[in-house]
């Protein structure tokens, strides 16, 4: 457990904190006005130890197998507790979009799993890097506009409208990665599927 998985696991530790801050901000003491902005340091933190954590792994050797299966689950778990927050009021997005997302992190995260039990380990692609960037800039975009909002400069409709859209795009980049992850790991899934074959057909011989 060096430096880099610990700030990985902090990560996992402090994204539900999101979803409570964003629903709950009454309870913890906040007002409406002052709610997003306590989003919005939350937000950094947690991409500033997205940042970090991948940064130290490499510069100081700390790269490992461990560390590529926990840092896509900590980004999972970070844009879930966001996208989430903003099915409630005021923002309002579909539920659907959480459930495309939790079902492409499932896919993944499952062919991640199998090809770890076969001794391959998948470390995370190029797109799935740029589909977290995307989903974060959403999510601070999201909160800059509720912070417009909170002080009269947009109406609700439009941080509604606005949140729709830009939330949808994300989301649709979200499944073309999907399909990226699976297309260049065809040869390993490939190989996971000839296996469960051999298999069967030793177990009826």
């Amino acid at each position: 457990m060096g430096l880099a998985n610990f700030l990985t696991l902090t990560r996992v530790l402090l994204s539900p904190f999101f979803l409570i801050i964003y629903v709950h901000y009454s309870f913890l003491g906040l007002s409406q006005e002052s709610m997003p902005y306590a989003l919005l340091i939350l937000l950094v933190l947690l991409e500033l130890s997205d940042a970090f954590d991948g940064y130290y792994a490499r510069r100081y050797g700390e790269v490992s197998d461990l560390g590529k299966i926990l840092d896509p689950m900590a980004d999972s778990v970070a844009r879930i507790s966001m996208f989430l927050a903003f099915t409630y009021p005021p923002i309002d997005i579909p539920v659907l979009f959480v459930f495309l997302i939790i079902w492409r992190d499932s896919i993944v995260s499952t062919l991640r799993t199998i090809c770890a039990l076969r001794g391959v380990a998948l470390a995370a692609r190029k797109s799935g890097k740029i589909k977290s960037v995307a989903q974060a800039a959403t999510a601070i975009f999201i909160v800059l506009l509720m912070l417009l909002q909170s002080r009269g400069t947009i109406a609700l409709s439009q941080l509604q409208t606005i949140s729709f859209w830009i939330a949808l795009a994300a989301v649709s980049f979200t499944l073309l990665t999907a399909v990226d992850y699976i297309s260049s790991n065809r040869v390993h899934i490939k190989k996971i599927l000839s296996f469960k074959r051999r298999k069967q057909k030793n177990l009826k011989t």
